[in-house]
């Protein structure tokens, strides 16, 4: 395998790191220094370098999308003998609706895809917001955060909708 292959393979480890070359933020010598790849640091940035090139570009677009709370939200005790109107999500057993348990949902219905579930994750973690449950499912996400976070937890996804990177990256996987 060479060394182009080995760096690209490095990279695609660590997702940031695409995400930052897609973006064309990333200082290509840092990145070679933090990649665990065997061979000259100044060839593994070269190799970044062109592994960028390669990449499509992180073009941010808007979606369509209405961001709503539903206070009074939390863990079902009994989720199968609850009345199926109660319960916002459910997943593998656990399911969470309605009952007083100190939960907000966070729902963001409309245009919602895996790329928007995506950003919504990253920028939930950079406004530090717990998220106890999310769900998506054609054209809603759920997510479940204790009620002190729900106000941050809104305005986080809104912002997240409101620059979602058109399409994934695509790399040359074998």
């Amino acid at each position: 395998m060479s060394l182009a292959e080995r760096t690209r393979d490095a990279a695609r480890e660590q997702p940031f790191l695409v995400d930052a070359l897609r973006a064309g933020v990333a200082n290509y010598s840092a990145a070679a220094r933090f990649l665990d790849v065997d061979g000259d640091q100044d060839a593994v940035a070269t190799a970044l370098r062109r592994y960028a090139e390669d990449l499509p570009d992180r073009e941010p677009t808007a979606r369509d999308v209405r961001v709503t709370m539903e206070r009074g939200v939390g863990r079902l005790r009994d989720p199968e003998n609850a009345n199926a109107r109660e319960v916002l999500l459910s997943v593998s057993g656990a399911a969470f609706g309605a009952t007083d348990d100190g939960k907000t949902a966070v729902l963001a219905t409309g245009d919602v895809d895996l790329d928007g579930v995506r950003t919504t994750l990253d920028a939930l973690a950079v406004d530090d917001v717990a998220v106890d449950a999310l769900a998506h499912a054609d054209d809603v996400v759920v997510v479940v955060v204790p009620r002190l976070d729900a106000a941050n937890a809104l305005r986080a996804i809104e912002r997240a909708f409101d620059a979602v990177p058109s399409g994934p990256a695509v790399t040359d996987r074998r």
